[in-house]
């Protein structure tokens, strides 16, 4: 049962916050004047806006019911064009989890047997089963937060509770207006928020970033073996590189949802180049950046092209680390910049 794919459209207040946007931005460049702690300042604005003003006035909105069949839901995850969809349980008459291209990789890792047999925990199973018998060692309630909830809430709760999508639920009505996500929030604080000095500070110098023990994989790594590494080392990207360590490609949690869109799931032992032969033709290619590099223009590269992390080369291209959307994050809300 797919119980709802609507538009939603929220009109009203959109007028009145736009108002208070714009008041509220005034408000921060009289705080820019006044004040010398950047981070201070940061986290005013940070919390002076509430989660509803990064609701769109309409999105598409996929919820699954857990007496879905697991396979059918990533099918639908792929023909919606979504990552990740809440879940609904009509027993209990509430939203208890998400279902993300996460769940879909953990069950190829744990069931994937030979390209000769079945996964019949994919092909049969319900989303409820996958949950209830398979995930009791690892099962997380569901994390949400409230429309009026402060963006400083939601940063700190994407953050500590290592997610990357955040369902907004209207605690009157229990409906979910929204998936809240890391790209949407800098989004947003680049269009609003104050631009403190530290912005013009480099990578290196703000010590921002994972630059030890990266996970990455060759042009000719069985797609098995990189699936593990997803799994064991809760990365959500593995660079491609070649022999001397350059890169040349690549692959993400969310290129795994071609194996659901193709169909292509039970034949594992295919290496990651032959895998990446079926990605969108949209692909942007493999972003990079290096140590030398401003927050600033790490953030505008982030943001112009959509893309959840940068890989850190050298001059000769050789992987030096990655910098990613949620290291971004905690650069700008939860630092030993802030205040006390």
């Amino acid at each position: 049962k797919l119980t709802q794919t609507s538009n939603l459209k929220l009109k009203s207040p959109r007028l009145a916050n736009v108002n208070r946007l714009l008041a509220n931005a005034n408000a921060n460049i009289l705080f820019l004047v006044i004040q010398s702690d950047e981070s201070y300042i940061l986290h005013q604005f940070m919390k002076s806006h509430r989660c509803y003003d990064l609701v769109p006035t309409s999105s598409k909105l996929v919820v699954f019911d857990t007496s879905l069949q697991v396979k059918k839901a990533f099918f639908a995850l792929v023909s919606n064009g979504v990552r990740a969809a809440p879940l609904w349980d009509s027993k209990k008459q509430c939203f208890v989890g998400m279902l993300t291209i996460t769940d879909f990789i953990n069950i190829l890792h744990r069931y994937y047997k030979s390209p000769l047999v079945q996964i019949y925990e994919l092909e049969e199973h319900k989303i409820e089963t996958w949950r209830e018998v398979y995930l009791q060692d690892s099962f997380k309630p569901l994390v949400s937060i409230s429309p009026n909830a402060s963006l400083y809430d939601a940063v700190s709760s994407l953050l500590k509770n290592k997610i990357h999508r955040l369902p907004v639920i209207d605690p009157l009505t229990g409906n979910t207006l929204y998936i809240l996500t890391h790209k949407r929030i800098l989004k947003f604080l680049k269009l609003f928020m104050p631009k403190p000095k530290f912005l013009r500070e480099t990578l290196e110098e703000l010590n921002i970033g994972t630059f030890q023990n990266i996970a990455v994989v060759r042009a000719d790594t069985p797609l098995y073996t990189a699936l593990g590494i997803f799994v064991e080392q809760r990365v959500s990207a593995l660079p491609v590189v070649d022999d001397k360590g350059r890169v040349v490609d690549i692959y993400s949690k969310f290129d795994v949802i071609n194996l659901a869109a193709e169909k292509t799931y039970n034949n594992l032992d295919i290496t990651v180049t032959k895998a990446l032969q079926h990605r969108s033709q949209y692909f942007e290619g493999v972003l990079t950046c290096n140590r030398h590099e401003t927050l600033e223009a790490i953030i505008n590269r982030l943001v112009e092209a959509e893309v959840h992390r940068l890989v850190v080369v050298d001059e000769q291209d050789v992987v030096k680390g990655i910098v990613s959307l949620s290291d971004i994050l905690q650069a700008l809300v939860l630092t030993d910049r802030e205040e006390g």
